[in-house]
């Protein structure tokens, strides 16, 4: 019998096979590997299949729950079903009187959007009262309190009866509200299954959100038609649904939120929870008495699907801390959206009281998620902050010596030492001319005297427990400002002085130090020299990204990992899910939902005239390869009708292209560039900074400004269309639409591996070489296997963007002749594979675009 997934719309074929395919690995327990094109409703098949699961199992527990063991009771069967049906009415009058409270508050809702939509005031104004600054009268405040216990190096982190981290618990008990300590009757409902949705941005998750409110879904529990008594089938149950984010997404007290990044807020927001008067504390916090608050945040935030906008909003209109907030609503929820950081990272889970056991992960945009991983655990430090971390412990050791003692004089010691063992490492490497990036070992950074005798686990425990880095940042602003006025004491003492909006630097220095208790063996340390960047820098890397993501399968009854372009899918079970049985992970690449004529794609192997298309690293500054693609542009540009998206390599080729095609001809009037833009104007996408301040709101109104350029010159009406140049793994290769006429060519030059002589890709290719060695295959091929996966990842990517839907068409052009080969081709999605057109020439690629063109006007 086939299954009603409540899908929306009619779903095409390929959503009814992902549907499927995901409802069958939640109900088997396994680790999903789903690839489903842009375009073809995945989003919505996520959530249709997900969520018919959920309320199938939810009924099925529900029944299963009130089962009474006749054969070991005395008492008759009338009495046992009387029973029995008495606990299931119950249990079902729980539900009911949470569904009918959010009820009321939809439609409470619905009538002061009515009057706010008629002029009338639908909330009195809530006053905001902002927490005052906590500026202590003197140095003494910046003391360290006495640490005698070491017990706290073996702290595990684990969950308690409550279902809130240890550190968690420890702060509601402080501020009064502690979780359980009486219990209402919701909170008497177990916390049952649930799943969590995971994406890359808080955006995605908006859309997610977008999409969620679309569905209607039958209510989860059906008690027999005498306790009902109504038909079931015409009832719908709304979606419980909670979307989480950090505290900078969240936070609404003013003086904490305007700092300039998520650890600067995090700090603060702890200092103000640590403060000794409450006048200091933050106002917004929850506490005991504010359990009221508390349910009423979370009635309203369930009575309707919101963002994360939508729940600030409702925090600052309520007046409590809606990230706070947020955590016991989580119990509720059937389901909750967190972006990657928030789920991939353990100590980020704990903060936020969350624990992934026996419940669902579907995480989004999965074709980065073991990169994702490792840049979560991945970090650098420079020079110059190491030496500014050193220089500011001396000052701050120099000012509290005599205060000092026991374990705190030992481990500011140890501290100083391992700073000190790390300068002198870089110190080293800076002195040579010749050293520009290497591998380094742990022996190396770690070579200073007494070093050795260490126990780095300790000494994080005490860094994190003592609060060390707050203190001498703290510490350090204070000296700064009395070397400023030494003669206005008194007024000093008695401002609010602004918190301060960098992160400390030796907050982020002690970052480092944790990635030292890492195990060698799933990363590594390197250096580099890089003047743009800050000089010389040391950074850890994370290699391998099993370990980390171990702790989520193993917890969850299921995993689903989906995408677009999930191919090649072998690296995923290779080097994220070795541990797993192959019976244990499921997979699916679905096709696309357009008719194979809607899609050209040709790689384009050689010139107009012959000779190889090169982009290899060696190959492609040649002039005349540089000329060769400024002349199939111009060509296939006259071809293609609306919008042309090109892709190069990288920043830097697409600039020499550029110039090289600015530069005068003798043989011809005008410049290739000059051909080019009286063809189609041409709109540039702007290279990504990485040492940019700007918010990301900042970056994207830059993109947002291109992309509406783009999009008025194509839709001008002239007939020209427009010409975008755009960068392989840049801003505009991931989650931008270039639908209809915004992209009916997609041309991608070359294709874009990474550095090999790097020492971080040298450090992966040899890691890769030894563990398939070790697992008695062949180590070089798994390697070479693994840096193009990589490569073509990022291609699939781009090819990606055109189609994005039933009607849509478009023409796909990959410049290079390593497109012709089997090898390269076989990575491609299947979608693309099955309308690929041989290798051919520039000239033979331009006919087939006149071809598929014309029956298309």
């Amino acid at each position: 019998m086939a299954r009603d997934f409540h899908h929306p719309y009619e779903p095409y074929e390929i959503q009814t096979q992902f549907m499927n395919a995901v409802y069958d690995c939640l109900e088997d327990g396994k680790v999903g590997i789903f690839e489903s094109p842009t375009g073809t409703g995945k989003s919505l098949s996520l959530i249709c299949g997900s969520l018919t699961w959920l309320r199938d199992h939810k009924r099925r527990t529900f029944e299963a729950g009130f089962e009474i063991d006749s054969k070991n009771s005395d008492d008759p069967p009338w009495m046992l079903e009387h029973a029995q049906k008495q606990r299931k009415q119950e249990a079902f009058r729980r539900r009911q009187e949470l569904n009918e409270r959010l009820a009321k508050i939809k439609a409470k809702e619905k009538r002061a959007k009515e009057r706010a939509a008629a002029g009338t005031p639908s909330y009195k104004r809530h006053k905001v009262s902002s927490s005052e600054d906590h500026h202590g009268e003197n140095e003494a405040q910046f003391a360290l309190d006495d640490y005698e216990s070491d017990q706290e190096a073996e702290r595990s982190g684990r969950f308690g009866d409550s279902g809130l981290s240890a550190e968690t618990q420890t702060l509601m008990d402080k501020l009064g509200y502690v979780h359980g300590e009486t219990k209402t009757e919701d909170e008497e409902m177990s916390d049952e299954t649930k799943i969590f949705f995971c994406s890359r941005t808080h955006s995605q998750l908006t859309q997610f959100a977008s999409e969620l409110s679309r569905i209607r879904m039958p209510p989860a529990i059906n008690l027999d038609e005498e306790l009902q008594g109504e038909d079931m089938s015409e009832l719908i149950e709304d979606i419980k649904y909670l979307t989480l984010g950090s505290r900078k997404n969240l936070c609404i007290n003013p003086k904490v939120s305007c700092l300039s990044n998520a650890t600067a807020i995090n700090e603060r927001c702890l200092e103000l929870q640590q403060a000794g008067s409450s006048e200091s504390k933050c106002s917004f916090m929850p506490t005991k008495d504010s359990e009221v608050l508390l349910n009423e945040f979370r009635d309203h935030a369930l009575a309707k699907v919101r963002d994360i906008e939508d729940l600030g909003v409702l925090g600052k209109k309520l007046g409590v801390c809606p990230y706070y907030a947020s955590r016991p609503t989580t119990k509720f929820c059937e389901i909750v959206t967190l972006p990657y950081p928030l789920l991939l990272q353990r100590s980020a889970r704990e903060a936020l009281g969350l624990s992934l056991k026996n419940h669902i992960v579907l995480i989004d945009e999965a074709h980065n998620l073991m990169d994702a991983i490792a840049g979560i655990y991945s970090v650098s430090v420079t020079l110059a902050q190491v030496e500014q971390a050193r220089g500011q412990l001396t000052a701050y050791l120099q000012k509290f010596r005599n205060r000092l003692k026991g374990k705190n004089r030992v481990y500011v010691a140890q501290i100083i030492r391992i700073l000190d063992s790390i300068i002198k490492y870089l110190q080293s490497i800076n002195s040579n001319s010749k050293a520009t990036d290497g591998l380094v070992d742990m022996v190396s950074i770690m070579s200073g005297k007494g070093v050795d005798q260490i126990n780095i686990f300790k000494l994080n425990a005490y860094l994190q427990d003592s609060k060390l880095a707050r203190k001498v940042d703290g510490y350090t602003v204070f000296a700064e400002e009395e070397r400023q006025d030494p003669g206005d004491m008194k007024k000093k003492q008695g401002a609010n002085t602004a918190p301060r909006k960098t992160v400390p630097v030796l907050m982020h220095v002690q970052s480092f130090l944790l990635s030292l208790m890492n195990p060698s063996a799933e990363g590594r340390f390197f250096y580099s020299k890089e003047e743009e960047e800050g000089g010389l820098s040391l950074r850890y890397m994370l290699l391998d990204p099993t370990y980390h993501f171990k702790d989520i399968v193993e917890d969850a009854r299921a995993v689903v990992l989906a995408g677009g372009t999930m191919s090649p899918m072998s690296d995923y079970e290779h080097y994220l899910l070795p541990y797993l049985e192959s019976r244990k992970i499921q997979t699916l690449s679905c096709g696309h939902v357009i008719p194979p004529s809607n899609l050209m794609a040709a790689p384009v192997t050689t010139t107009a005239n012959g000779a190889e298309f090169d982009f290899t690293f060696e190959g492609r500054n040649k002039e005349s390869t540089i000329s060769s693609l400024g002349q199939a542009i111009i060509s296939m540009a006259q071809k293609i009708p609306d919008g042309l998206v090109v892709f190069f390599p990288s920043y830097a080729y697409l600039d020499t292209c550029i110039a090289s095609w600015k530069r005068p001809s003798p043989s011809s009037k005008n410049t290739t560039w000059d051909r080019l833009m009286n063809i189609k104007p041409i709109f540039l996408e702007q290279r990504s900074d990485r040492q940019s301040t700007s918010s990301t709101a900042a970056k994207e109104a830059v993109i947002d400004s291109v992309l509406t350029a783009y999009s008025a010159a194509v839709a001008s009406g002239h007939g020209r269309g427009a010409l975008l140049f755009a960068v392989i793994g840049g801003t505009l290769s991931e989650g931008i639409n270039f639908s209809d006429s915004l992209g009916r060519g997609v041309m991608v030059v070359g294709l874009p591996f990474p550095n090999p002589h790097s020492a971080e890709w040298k450090a992966k290719m040899q890691y890769i070489t030894s563990k398939e060695n070790a697992r008695g295959g062949d180590g070089k091929a798994a390697a070479r296997d693994y840096y193009e996966n990589a490569c073509m990842r990022a291609v699939n990517q781009c090819v990606g963007r055109a189609i994005r839907h039933k009607g849509d068409y478009a023409a796909i052009l990959m410049l290079d002749k390593r497109y012709g080969s089997e090898r390269i081709q076989k990575k491609l999605p299947t979608w693309i594979r099955g309308s690929l057109l041989p290798g051919a020439s520039s000239q033979v690629a331009e006919k087939a675009l006149e071809r598929f063109f014309a029956v298309k006007r």
